[in-house]
């Protein structure tokens, strides 16, 4: 079962509202989005943390087969992105629904039984909301997103919820047996498209993670009628509404399938990530 956002009715005392209403105004937050974070803090759930599934050198290195399964990735967050097995694909979890987004930037919701090799999560709560007026090009947007980080060392993830008037994307597909990262891309899906409302989700990590994650920005979009998306190669767009989340610790879950234990893992795996990551 998809883990939907469910909607809170409850009475609180004059005083207690008094109060959230206070912290709103002094911080900015939605009341909701106080509430939610108290409540998060109460039942002692993990915010703050990054649960990763395997590591970017293996995913080089093509570790592609499947090593755990959505329905674990939601104990752990309801926002995230990563591969599926066989690299079958882009991932986008948003508000605890996982999608497969697969060539030409088709979408469909997995079932929870899927499994992935390769997976970045978290459960997202903004610590910050702000607006980007207009983003000319990705890297434009990623200046802006610099501004806001509060550190250099410091992993963080990204809502970005806006019209994107132009997109460049990709879609991994399934790779052949053997085949390493950097051979598989050579037959991936490109394409892009225009106006397209939706959400951008990604993480920023720190240089010194590049043989964990993807060092630096990595956004998939998914529109918001949740059929169209992708890896993002490039943008455009105006009055984004940005909210972003600052990652204190990491979990990382070392993949146990005879292809990982069998993998070398000792290159230096850096140039062929960045490879990837870029537009052929």
């Amino acid at each position: 079962m998809s883990m939907k956002r469910r909607k809170l009715d409850c009475r609180v005392s004059e005083t207690l509202w008094n109060a959230l209403g206070a912290e709103s105004s002094r911080t900015g937050d939605s009341i909701a989005h106080i509430v939610e974070r108290a409540i998060a803090n109460e039942l002692d759930l993990r915010h703050h943390s990054l649960f990763q599934v395997s590591t970017s050198c293996a995913l080089v290195e093509g570790v592609f087969d499947g090593c755990t399964r959505v329905h674990d990735l939601k104990v752990h967050g309801d926002f995230g992105l990563g591969t599926f097995e066989g690299l079958d694909g882009e991932m986008v979890m948003i508000d605890g629904v996982c999608y497969q987004i697969r060539g030409g930037g088709t979408v469909r919701e997995v079932p929870d039984s899927t499994f992935v090799p390769y997976a970045t999560i978290t459960r997202f709560a903004a610590d910050q909301y702000f607006q980007i007026a207009e983003a000319e090009s990705f890297e434009g947007l990623q200046n802006e997103l610099d501004l806001q980080r509060p550190s250099d060392n410091l992993f963080a993830a990204f809502r970005v919820e806006g019209c994107f008037e132009n997109v460049s994307l990709r879609a991994a597909c399934k790779a052949k047996p053997g085949e390493k990262l950097v051979d598989a891309i050579k037959h991936q899906s490109q394409f892009g498209s225009e106006q397209q409302k939706g959400t951008l989700v990604g993480f920023w990590a720190p240089q010194y993670a590049t043989s964990i994650g993807v060092p630096g920005y990595h956004f998939h979009l998914i529109n918001e009628t949740r059929d169209f998306g992708g890896h993002v190669f490039n943008l455009s767009g105006k009055d984004l509404q940005v909210g972003m989340h600052v990652e204190t610790d990491i979990h990382l879950a070392i993949p146990e399938t005879q292809q990982s234990l069998a993998a070398d893992l000792t290159n230096d795996t850096r140039a062929a990530l960045e490879r990837a990551e870029k537009k052929n």
